[in-house]
């Protein structure tokens, strides 16, 4: 069995650039991800609706969904012992079926907090066709060294 990497803090750089994930979005993903969110507004699965009600082109993905595909960008990148801790994003316009989604981003800042944590502050966007839909700032504990855990942090150790 083969146990994928985990990014260490220290082969992390700031101004680092996060490798590019694409992925062609159609109704099925919009579908399963709004389902998978118990979101049941139709606008996330019933076309119809989401033209003539919303004054849309299409059915499109959900909030839950957007943060969803931001954290497995994240997770990709830094492989199953880093930990999530904050995850802010803007939503600017949608994305629909039959769009390229690209994400991309980079290493904003590093830091080590109070309690020795090593922290990674992400700028990320996802894309299509150059314009970017929705915009994330993220902040994710790295493992300081092989030895460590960000996941055994509890209470006061683990301030997001």
């Amino acid at each position: 069995m083969t146990v994928a990497h985990s990014l260490t803090s220290g082969e992390v750089q700031e101004g680092e650039e996060l490798p590019t994930l694409s992925f062609p979005v159609t109704a099925t993903t919009v579908v399963l991800g709004a389902l998978a969110s118990r979101d049941w507004r139709p606008m996330h699965h019933d076309k119809d609706f989401a033209i003539n009600r919303n004054g849309v082109r299409d059915i499109f993905i959900n909030t839950p969904n957007n943060a969803a595909w931001f954290e497995r960008y994240i997770t990709d990148w830094t492989g199953p012992g880093a930990r999530l801790g904050r995850l802010k994003f803007r939503m600017k316009s949608p994305v629909f079926p039959g769009d390229l989604m690209t994400f991309t981003g980079r290493v904003a800042r590093k830091l080590r907090d109070e309690n020795g944590c090593d922290w990674a502050e992400l700028d990320l966007a996802v894309s299509v066709s150059g314009e970017v839909r929705t915009s994330c700032q993220a902040r994710v504990a790295l493992p300081a060294d092989a030895g460590d855990n960000p996941w055994r942090r509890k209470g006061p150790q683990w301030r997001p």
